[in-house]
């Protein structure tokens, strides 16, 4: 299955992306910290040309503390921005989004009446209204488990002359790297209508299987290592009871239950991707 999702939403999105940026001051791009390169949105970087970016590793309690550290140290070399990472257990406030930005304005461009702009961006379900939310500890954005939820943009004040300017989860119209689609899809990125949660599963039963199996193992209380992906979901639709009549498998029942433990954080923190060497 080659996985494609770019409704008409995200073109007008991207447009109106696009005219803000000319106003905007500073970039906030959210990633999903499991898999941060392939969350990572290419449009913008072309989008923001020279505007500074703070990167935000969102969700960081679902993935590896040690490869959410090795991200946040290549993600830190760049000089035209900065990293943080934010996650239920270290979340980041108002005062820090400030500090931060603030630094990424040339000291020497900085104007005391003059009016900031910060855009957040960043792909769906990636966490952005959440985040968002938690930041102005108040809800100004909707939430949810289904991605693009968020349609429009929406300008919030931050304090003094310091605005955000919230905007809609944006793709790319065509996935050319399906290894990192699917990685999206298994996290949640893309819309379930617009995907074969069996496919999906398959994959993240292989990944799993071959770099998590101590998580699986005691999550589906295995007996013996199974020898592929099918062996390891009829494992999974035996012990969660997805098994019909005649023994046989409810796929699509039992690849959703895989897909919402991992996405949950129920089979733990994992990364689905590690950070390049050279960091």
């Amino acid at each position: 299955m080659t996985i494609s999702w770019y409704p008409g939403h995200m073109y007008k999105a991207k447009k109106e992306m696009i005219k803000t940026m000319t106003s905007t001051d500073v970039l906030i791009e959210v990633l999903d910290a499991r898999s941060p390169q392939a969350s990572s949105n290419p449009l913008l970087e072309e989008i923001r040309g020279k505007v500074p970016c703070l990167k935000i590793l969102n969700k960081a309690d679902l993935a590896d503390p040690q490869t959410t550290e090795s991200w946040h140290r290549h993600f830190s070399k760049r000089k035209d921005s900065l990293c943080i990472v934010n996650g239920k257990d270290k979340q980041i406030e108002k005062k820090d989004i400030l500090k931060l930005c603030k630094q990424l304005i040339p000291k020497d461009s900085y104007q005391f009446q003059k009016q900031y702009h910060i855009m957040i961006a960043g792909i769906p379900n990636v966490g952005k209204s959440t985040l968002l939310n938690n930041i102005l500890s108040r809800k100004v954005a909707n939430t949810g488990n289904e991605p693009a939820i968020t349609k429009g943009q929406q300008r919030v004040r931050l304090e003094n002359n310091w605005y955000l300017v919230d905007t809609p989860g944006l793709l790319w119209p065509k996935l050319e790297d399906q290894e990192a689609a699917y990685r999206l899809a298994f996290m949640g990125t893309i819309r379930n209508t617009a995907i074969e949660a069996e496919d999906i599963a398959w994959f993240g039963a292989e990944y799993l299987l071959e770099n998590h199996y101590a998580a699986i193992e005691k999550r589906y209380r295995l007996e013996q290592r199974p020898a592929d992906a099918e062996q390891l979901l009829t494992a999974i639709a035996k012990f969660r009871a997805c098994v019909g009549k005649k023994g046989r498998v409810d796929w699509h029942k039992t690849a959703e239950v895989l897909l919402n433990d991992y996405r949950s954080g129920k089979l733990g923190r994992m990364s689905l991707e590690p950070a390049p060497s050279s960091s």
